[in-house]
């Protein structure tokens, strides 16, 4: 061993798996590779770590978001408001348990108040009519409330801690007084009346008839679905009863004084479990009093998980009510989201998209610590079956795939490499397994779902990869999804793909001990794929085919991002990052909200915190033409459901990073916001980071290690360093000179960065600076 090498001893395979997997080098033309480790590093280190040299004290973090009290005058401070009546769904409150959904606004055409009725799973069961007509989301109905007098004003408040919308409804007739609630697939109303006002509430029952119908007329072949029934159990229930061509929707309701419940449920093949369900799930609410007290439980343990606090007041609460949204559209084990979520309104997209929106939906979920919301990893998993069934037959012994748009079973056939199909789709949905592995470091993840899936994703690839005379592997014409030409051959989408594919795998065959008779195979594949075309503008769409006309989705960038295997810390390539980013925004024409916070997140990524913001800005610019709706939902041609979503993920790449096995703690937090507090944001190699800033200097970062992975932390302060594990003794530390310190920190244990005196170690919501209205129609 060398001198060098004893001075920096090589860091152990485990933390190299977190590091390949998230920054492996791309095979760029004309290119050469140095170790990243060494080429970002500085001549000097400019940081010295210290213990204090006095006496262990242990220390602890004073949280003052702890008590219920607390976090409801917090929350209360992010609630959306209504003092005018919505007359849109984009304009209204919305409810929703991950399964059953419900948005309140103006009954079109009437004086009345409607609440939709819709549910996660109730679609049809006809795939040879495709994901648009044979397995698209049905609708359900709708209940109205219908006031005596002419409705003159409302007074809503959506409260996030809660869960629930509270307020009035004033009438030429008096007042009616309303609450209403969503929880175990049971939509709750509670009403009351003042003066001559009357609470009258009514069920419309919809045709199970796709969405899609708005737009096309239905296929060769297709029938509709059977009408619907009605009727009234013993109890004094009303039930509505939907058969299918293949399966059931039945909605049960019943009004006790003051309350009216109401529950889906949906069975295939039986034509009549559903009717048992509805019923089942309404004698299990007993009252409104009494799903309240468990619907509140579950919302207050989930806003514990994580907290965020910064001073901009719009976007802060803008953020918490994504998660708000994210967990009443999700929750595993739970249908993967369609494009709508489970608020199914006139749309033609009445499924799931496989070839962005999926992705995009779940990318929050990590960094705010709620594992518990992820539906696609367990989709994944639950139906792997119908993935393989999803490729030509001639594929099927080795391979699996999904196509632009399913159902909640990812039943969409894939077309075959050189035909110009989408190719990637799953394999880039299987890196947002590889992120919640990653955040939670669940091996059984990892070897259940993640790995067998995703090495059935790319030996599908492997089929079509053909030598060609300059020795590089070659793949035949697929499309980079939604790039309105010819698909080319070499598609950066695809070559991205496989090249984190393959690294993947043989990182985690590694981990999981597997000797994978195919590794020589992937290591063949990244030794001689084709490098990514590139012109004087940047990375191409593909092999022959330039970017040259608008494009609202990145795919020709995932290397960039969400992959990072070409990343700002590769000096070699930042000016081919750069004019790739330039060139894609130049071409606005046909850019959609998530063209948007797509770039904040790529230039947030290369630390460039204030034009990351002022590209997320526009996202939220009611003069673009796609912006953000006064609700926090997002529409197009319909409901999209992943773009507010992925706002929220521009926000925690400012925040935190992890890609390529380095933590970094305010990395791109925008000039304007001097103070910023994060507590337990969780990150990969599932570490727990609390830190906060102020003044614009990170006075401390806190960091609790879940499962004993290797820490590298960008820290991003100067001076002196006391790093202390949580019983107050010093760490164990490496400074890599590069502003990275590697810290031995156990399972289990906490440490504490700071430099100078100890700070205040308070965990607290910050002081506004940009004030700005609540979302609603306030």
């Amino acid at each position: 061993m060398t001198s060098q090498q004893e001075k920096h001893p090589p860091l152990p395979r485990r933390a190299v798996l977190g590091t390949a997997l998230g920054g492996a080098a791309a095979a760029l033309p004309g290119t050469a590779y140095a170790d990243q480790s060494t080429q970002d590093a500085p001549s000097t280190s400019t940081a010295t770590v210290t213990g204090g040299g006095r006496r262990p004290r242990p220390w602890k973090l004073r949280n003052t978001m702890t008590t219920d009290g607390a976090w409801e005058r917090f929350l209360r401070g992010q609630d959306l408001l209504w003092t005018r009546l919505p007359t849109l769904w984009y304009e209204a409150p919305f409810l929703g348990d991950g399964l059953l959904g419900s948005m309140i606004y103006k009954e079109p055409d009437a004086n009345q108040i409607r609440f939709t009725v819709q549910h996660g799973h109730v679609q049809d069961h006809r795939p040879q009519f495709g994901s648009g007509w044979g397995t698209c989301r049905l609708p359900v109905g709708h209940l109205t409330l219908e006031p005596v007098g002419t409705i003159t004003k409302v007074d809503w408040r959506l409260s996030l801690w809660n869960a629930e919308l509270t307020g009035t409804i004033t009438t030429t007739a008096g007042t009616l007084t309303l609450s209403a609630l969503v929880h175990e697939e049971v939509f709750a109303a509670r009403a009351t009346a003042d003066g001559d006002e009357q609470v009258t509430w009514t069920f419309h029952p919809e045709d199970a008839l796709s969405p899609r119908h708005i737009s096309e007329a239905p296929p060769a072949g297709y029938t509709a679905n059977p009408p619907w029934t009605t009727r009234t159990t013993d109890d004094g229930t009303e039930q509505v009863l939907q058969p299918l061509t293949g399966g059931q929707t039945a909605t049960a309701y019943r009004r006790t004084g003051d309350e009216l419940l109401l529950s889906v449920g949906h069975s295939h093949p039986s034509d009549t479990a559903a009717e048992t369900a509805s019923l089942r799930s309404l004698k299990r609410a007993t009252s409104y009093h009494a799903l309240r007290r468990r619907h509140t439980r579950w919302w207050h343990d989930f806003y514990r998980k994580s907290f965020v606090s910064f001073p901009d007041q719009r976007l802060q609460s803008f953020h918490w009510i994504q998660l708000y949204k994210v967990a009443s559209a999700s929750r595993a084990g739970g249908p993967v989201m369609a494009t709508c979520g489970p608020w199914l309104e006139r749309t033609p997209w009445p499924a799931v998209w496989w070839n962005l929106n999926v992705q995009l939906e779940y990318w929050l979920i990590h960094g705010s610590n709620h594992p518990e919301l992820d539906s696609l990893a367990t989709t994944l998993r639950q139906n792997q079956e119908q993935l393989i069934a999803n490729v030509p037959a001639a594929y099927r012994a080795d391979s699996s795939g999904v196509g632009r748009s399913s159902d909640m079973f990812a039943n969409r056939g894939v077309g075959r490499p050189g035909t110009g199909p989408e190719a990637g789709n799953l394999t880039w949905a299987l890196h947002n397994v590889w992120l919640s592995y990653r955040h939670s470091m669940d091996e059984a993840l990892l070897r259940d779902t993640l790995f067998p899936v995703l090495r059935r994703a790319i030996n599908y690839y492997l089929h079509f990869l053909t030598p060609g005379s300059d020795g590089r592997l070659h793949l035949p014409s697929t499309l980079s999804p939604e790039y309105p030409v010819v698909p080319p051959q070499d598609t950066n989408y695809d070559l991205a793909l496989i090249r984190w594919g393959c690294q993947t795998l043989i990182d985690s065959a590694e981990r999981l001990g597997i000797e994978d008779q195919l590794i020589p195979r992937w290591q063949e594949v990244l030794a001689k794929l084709a490098p990514y075309p590139v012109d004087d503008n940047g990375f191409m769409i593909g092999a022959d085919t330039p970017y040259a006309q608008s494009h609202r989705h990145y795919s020709h960038l995932l290397m960039v991002y969400p992959l990072y295997l070409v990343n700002w810390e590769q000096h070699e390539h930042r000016e081919l990052i750069a004019k790739s980013v330039a060139r894609w925004q130049a071409l606005p024409s046909a850019h959609r909200g998530y063209s948007y916070t797509g770039a904040a997140s790529m230039y947030a990524m290369t630390g460039d915190g204030d034009t990351a913001i002022t590209y997320l800005r526009k996202f939220f610019d009611p003069t673009t033409r796609y912006p953000c709706r006064p609700n926090t939902h997002y529409t197009e041609a319909g409901p999209v459901i992943e773009t507010p979503l992925s706002a929220s993920q521009s926000l925690h790449d400012m925040f935190c990073q992890s890609w390529g096995g380095v933590i970094r703690v305010f990395p791109a937090v925008p000039s304007a916001w001097a103070d910023l507090t994060l507590h337990d944001f969780r990150t990969q190699g599932a570490f727990l980071v609390s830190a906060v800033r102020k003044a614009g200097t990170t006075r401390f970062i806190r960091i609790r290690s879940l499962a004993g992975e290797p820490l590298a932390l960008r820290h991003g302060l100067s001076g002196p360093l006391t790093v202390l594990l949580d019983d107050g003794t010093p760490a164990r530390t490496r400074d890599r000179g590069d502003g990275t310190l590697v810290i031995d920190l156990p399972r289990g244990r906490e440490v504490l960065v700071h430099s100078g005196s100890r700070p205040d170690l308070g965990i607290a919501p910050v002081a506004i600076s940009e004030p700005g209205g609540a979302w609603g129609l306030p």
